[in-house]
């Protein structure tokens, strides 16, 4: 029989007993969710602006979500690839529908997503008589999973270190610089595979003008344009896909996060000749599209394009960086570098070492939970379905941090 914890500090201390240390936590053992908030084990409660790295979506405990759960277990969860499931097919009509894609192929994660990106632009390659290009141009601070392939993919060496010798095939370019993606280029090249709006890197929308000079040097050399929106796709900016902000259409594009509202999947995105490329054999899994995740993925997708959620999301994250703006900068002139953000994905830049004091105070003085990523950069990824009065909570808090620090 299986006995409960009652306490965060139970919890916390058979954690650190029994699971594995590759993450650093938060002292804080998490138990429920109402919306954008949660509660821990001692029944405390705590504004969430993490949003389970993007995740949630839809906020905790959305009762279109519980609905969902609730008649998925009186029906099938597993099937296999093997049989046709009507929530995979629905899942993958809606985002055609929604997008400017032809077909998906479902995966468990962002990072199998993406590897799934890769594989398919090299056999793409191959298929079009050229052979000999296999290598993925990515960029700098970029963020693409953690697999050998996906974080040899990522240009950051905190990623790769410990891991060599890593798989050929990745050049690392500069983002937002067109140039220098240009003179990476060659004969070997088989796609370009980039974020719109760089997450883990620091919250770095892309330009119009880098995005828009990708598509026209891919067209002109005949590789595929690939886009990573495991994080700023599926609603994070206010609309399905990043890159309709852009008015730019990639070959193929990767989605996950909160595409299943806290239930694994993702989903590789094709369009065009990019859509015959992977036959049977060549790239699956035995859990990808099954019906529970597809039909959360179903029921989510449905939620944020017919219940005003993406509408939401871009006005609520315009209000974030306006007060971000009119108080934190103006209150911390000399430790904001920059605000940047779309939609809800949102980062204040320091002009500090770290972040990560003022994320502890926000915890331990004003329950509210943020993140510092990238060394310096405060991240705000908040549930799509947020408040104005919620944010005005957030950034009060950080604003009250900096001041006790001194900053």
């Amino acid at each position: 029989m299986i006995t409960k914890f009652k306490t965060n500090a139970e919890v916390i201390e058979n954690g650190d007993k029994y699971l594995y240390g590759n993450h650093i936590r938060m002292p804080l053992a998490l138990e429920g969710g109402d919306g954008a908030w949660v509660f821990d084990k001692d029944g405390n409660k705590y504004l969430d602006f993490v949003g389970g790295i993007a995740v949630n979506g839809l906020g905790h405990n959305h009762p279109r979500i519980q609905e969902c759960l609730a008649e998925r277990a009186k029906t099938i969860l597993h099937c296999s690839n093997y049989f046709y499931n009507e929530p995979a097919v629905q899942t993958a009509k809606m985002i055609v529908e929604n997008s400017c894609f032809d077909k998906v192929l479902f995966a468990n994660s962002g990072a199998e997503a993406n590897e799934g990106q890769i594989k398919l632009a090299r056999k793409y390659a191959k298929d079009h008589g050229h052979p000999e290009r296999f290598v993925v141009i990515t960029m700098k601070n970029s963020f693409h999973g953690r697999t050998l392939a996906t974080c040899t993919a990522t240009g950051q060496y905190g990623v790769h270190r410990y891991f060599e010798p890593l798989p050929d095939g990745f050049r690392y370019a500069t983002f937002n610089d067109l140039d220098s993606v240009k003179a990476l280029v060659d004969e070997y090249t088989c796609a370009i595979l980039t974020e719109p709006v760089q997450g883990e890197g620091g919250v770095r929308p892309a330009t119009p003008e880098f995005l828009k000079g990708l598509r026209e040097l891919c067209d002109e050399k005949g590789i595929l344009l690939m886009f990573d929106e495991v994080q700023v796709g599926s609603g994070r900016t206010g609309k399905l896909f990043a890159h309709q902000y852009y008015g730019v259409e990639p070959d193929t594009c990767s989605m996950a996060k909160a595409l299943g509202s806290g239930v694994p999947i993702a989903a590789l995105c094709a369009r065009g000749e990019a859509c015959n490329v992977l036959t049977p054999g060549t790239h699956g899994s035995t859990f990808a599209g099954g019906p529970l995740a597809c039909a959360l993925a179903m029921t989510t997708l449905d939620v944020m394009l017919n219940e005003g959620v993406l509408d939401n999301c871009a006005e609520v994250g315009e209000y974030f960086r306006k007060r971000a703006h009119e108080v934190i900068e103006k209150n911390h002139p000399d430790t904001v570098d920059e605000i940047r953000g779309l939609g809800l994905i949102n980062g204040i830049q320091l002009k500090k070492a770290s972040g990560q004091p003022v994320v502890d105070l926000c915890f331990k003085d004003n329950n509210v939970l943020i993140n510092n990523t990238n060394g310096n950069v405060l991240r705000f990824i908040p549930p799509l379905i947020v408040t104005k009065e919620e944010v005005d909570i957030v950034i009060n808090a950080v604003d009250a941090a900096m001041t006790k620090l001194g900053w």
